[in-house]
């Protein structure tokens, strides 16, 4: 994200503000930050009386001001860092005060993670003024892959297509457990590696045969025995595998492949761009489009959405998931 590249570039080369409000939806980059601040802005040697940790449920915005307004001790600056800030939200307003006029010796760092403040508000305003507000927005699903690939390209590893969509499918859009993940097929595998899928089975765990992408791909392709295979191994292993997430990307791979049919330009390259896929997978919606006609996909579109609702256990009657995966399947393939 070139936000966080631009803040941790402006402290490398010593442009300091007194104030780091860290806010929104994805807590990745704002712990990226904070780390960054705490490990890199003091000397070792000065941490021990001029850099302190808070957190919002045990202090109050008070209390935070007091200690952001001391002097450092025998050195430059001093760093007060508030974890869970998002705990002071009906208070957060009476920061304003202070960012009107930090302390310029003190780097305050704010995490406020899961939410934001109101900008029409005039601690937006003030802190924009005098310090850094860095919103950290939640990526959506179909840019997470291009992330790993780009983690990983920084330290010098690749991953196949098949392998970043497996970890995407099995751990969702939250980048930290991504990226805990990731860290430790770093400490297996050899710098320039190119990830595989067999090599994320093996280190992480997720089945590089039965999973999410594997049945959308066999019923995409109306192989009848492999998809049922796979919604057998989902019902031995219910908890791995929970009926809401296989309901859920199965309803976004239709909805996309009544998007395909859809489009006039059929070119690769458009088709990936209109349907914000990896163009790896153009293929995979071809194939299903000549299996599956327009008028069916829309119908098997409306068979997810009840699906989806007797997953949850509204007139199910009880049914087993594994059993009703097994119906889904019946349903789509008729």
């Amino acid at each position: 994200m070139e936000d966080v590249k631009q803040i941790v570039a402006d402290i490398k080369k010593g442009h300091i503000k007194p104030i780091y409000f860290l806010m929104g939806e994805e807590p990745y980059y704002i712990d990226a930050i904070s780390n960054f601040i705490e490990k890199n802005i003091l000397a070792e040697e000065e941490k021990g009386f001029n850099q302190m940790v808070l957190y919002g449920r045990d202090v109050s915005v008070d209390d935070i001001v007091s200690n952001a307004k001391r002097y450092p001790m025998m050195a430059e600056r001093q760093v007060v860092i508030v974890k869970e800030a998002q705990d002071l939200s009906r208070t957060i307003e009476k920061l304003a005060s202070y960012a009107e006029n930090p302390q310029p010796t003190t780097v305050l760092v704010m995490n406020y993670k899961y939410k934001k403040i109101d900008k029409r508000k005039a601690l937006y305003k003030t802190i924009k003024k005098s310090g850094v507000v860095f919103e950290s927005k939640k990526l959506y699903e179909n840019q997470v892959s291009d992330w790993i690939r780009r983690v990983l390209s920084g330290k010098n590893y690749s991953i196949s297509p098949k392998a970043a969509q497996m970890l995407v499918e099995f751990l969702g859009t939250d980048l930290s457990k991504i990226n805990n993940e990731l860290e430790k097929l770093k400490i297996v595998l050899p710098e320039g590696t190119q990830i595989s899928a067999a090599q994320i089975e093996e280190n992480i765990g997720i089945s590089k045969d039965y999973n999410n992408f594997e049945l959308r791909k066999a019923i995409g392709e109306r192989n009848t025995v492999k998809a049922f295979k796979i919604i057998n191994y989902f019902a031995e292993n219910p908890k791995d595998n929970p009926m809401v997430v296989t309901v859920s990307l199965l309803f976004n791979f239709f909805s996309q492949l009544l998007h395909f049919h859809g489009l006039h330009d059929k070119n690769p390259r458009q088709v990936a761009s209109a349907l914000k896929i990896n163009p790896y997978f153009v293929n995979e919606y071809v194939s299903a489009a000549r299996n599956f006609p327009m008028r069916k996909v829309s119908q098997i579109v409306g068979t997810l959405r009840e699906f989806d609702v007797r997953g949850k256990g509204v007139n199910s009657n009880a049914v087993p998931q594994g059993d009703l995966l097994k119906e889904l399947l019946v349903r789509i393939f008729s």
